[in-house]
């Protein structure tokens, strides 16, 4: 029997994020005997060199994690990546000043692993250093892949912006989840030679199909009947506009006390959010659900989804949203490339949030319906674009 091709996926961590979703997504459309995924991602834990997370090391992770010692800790698709064949390596993380060290453990790690017929960097901070690597260690294919439409502020956004400078000529191919995220990844001229192909995030439509009963189940254990129930899914930090979210949502409890809302992911920023909540007045209404593998259970309980970030690629949460048949605002920073049905309004962050909260409450009565062939026909299927991936790793094109 052949070997199967193996594609190595780049990326700052295998947790619970958008990227990383859409990944898993696709991988568990792939036959492993044919094409098998592996993941190089990046921890501070590394001091040097590189690493091989196997799965005798999660238990030994867990067990230093508990005693301090400094390890990478366990990832949310750690143990599913394994279980499925695929193999996770470590980087150390770059941090700009260990530029050389950083480049050194990429080319010990090239030169050690020639199993990767492509590579596919889908952290483009650093794509500029380790895909030129990888390509003269002699793997066939190389892959820059977008999927984001902006940068953090201060130096880490600025030092981003550099090291991407001339990407597009770094790889043999360019990806981009959205055109705007193309266009400020790769640049103007990439995107007019045609250099840039777009990828639409897709997603396992039949599983956030609208379902009344599933609806019904969830509410009640959250203690939920006829209340309005809002929602969002996405990590606590900058990107995602939790604080302005929060303002929203207080400016709609002052017209529907009975209102709730719902907060999946986790990050740095949590704990001030909840401290925001209490000083808004509406924590009793807030319930902060973590990182969930049954997120689209909860989409269902939902009536409204907000997504008021001030950048994106093309939202992933935003299509899951909406194959659920819910109605949404995002902020009119996001990509109209996510917009599949007529269910999606564009508002400003820049507006007061008394005037999104308007928008939810005069737009709070509708019918909900199923959604999914909407989804298949606008391209967010994950089975159909599993099939062009295919083609792409095994004839490259």
């Amino acid at each position: 029997m052949e070997k199967p091709i193996h594609v190595l996926h780049v990326l700052g961590g295998v947790g619970l994020g958008g990227a990383e979703s859409r990944i898993m997504d696709l991988y568990r459309q792939m036959d492993t005997e044919k094409i098998q995924f592996d993941f190089l991602v990046h921890a501070s834990a590394v001091k040097r060199g590189f690493q091989e997370m196997r799965r005798a090391d999660i238990d030994v992770e867990k067990r230093n994690e508990k005693t301090g010692t400094s390890v990478r800790k366990p990832q949310f698709y750690d143990e599913e990546i394994q279980a499925m064949g695929g193999h996770i390596y470590v980087l150390p993380k770059f941090k700009v000043y260990n530029y050389f060290s950083y480049r050194k453990a990429v080319k010990a790690f090239f030169a050690a692993h020639n199993e990767f017929q492509v590579v596919q960097g889908h952290m483009t901070s650093t794509a500029g250093i380790y895909l030129p690597v990888a390509k003269k260690a002699g793997v066939p294919v190389t892959v820059a892949h977008a999927r984001n439409a902006g940068v953090v502020k201060g130096l880490k956004g600025a030092a981003t912006k550099f090291f991407r400078r001339g990407l597009a000529k770094k790889a043999d191919y360019c990806f981009a989840c959205s055109a705007l995220a193309g266009q400020d990844v790769f640049g103007g001229e990439a995107m007019k030679a045609g250099k840039v192909k777009i990828i639409h995030n897709a997603i396992d439509v039949g599983r956030f199909t609208y379902n009344e009963k599933v609806r019904q189940e969830v509410r009640s254990q959250l203690g939920i009947s006829g209340e309005l129930v809002l929602g969002h899914v996405g990590r606590f930090e900058y990107q995602k506009n939790h604080p302005y979210l929060l303002d929203v949502f207080a400016a709609v409890c002052k017209e529907r006390p009975d209102a709730r809302l719902l907060l999946l992911g986790d990050g740095e920023d949590r704990p001030a959010m909840e401290e925001k909540c209490r000083r808004l007045g509406v924590a009793g209404q807030v319930t902060f659900l973590g990182n969930r593998r049954d997120a689209d259970r909860f989409y269902q309980a939902m009536d409204f989804f907000l997504l008021p970030s001030f950048f994106e690629g093309l939202p992933g949460v935003l299509v899951e949203a909406q194959a659920a048949g819910l109605r949404c605002i995002a902020s009119d920073t996001v990509t109209r490339e996510a917009k599949a049905t007529e269910l999606v309004t564009y508002m400003s962050i820049q507006e007061q949030a008394g005037l999104w909260a308007r928008e939810i409450l005069s737009q709070a009565d509708y019918e909900r319906r199923d959604t999914a062939e909407e989804m298949r026909k606008a391209g967010f299927d994950v089975r159909t674009q599993a099939e062009g991936y295919c083609r792409f790793y095994t004839r490259g094109q």
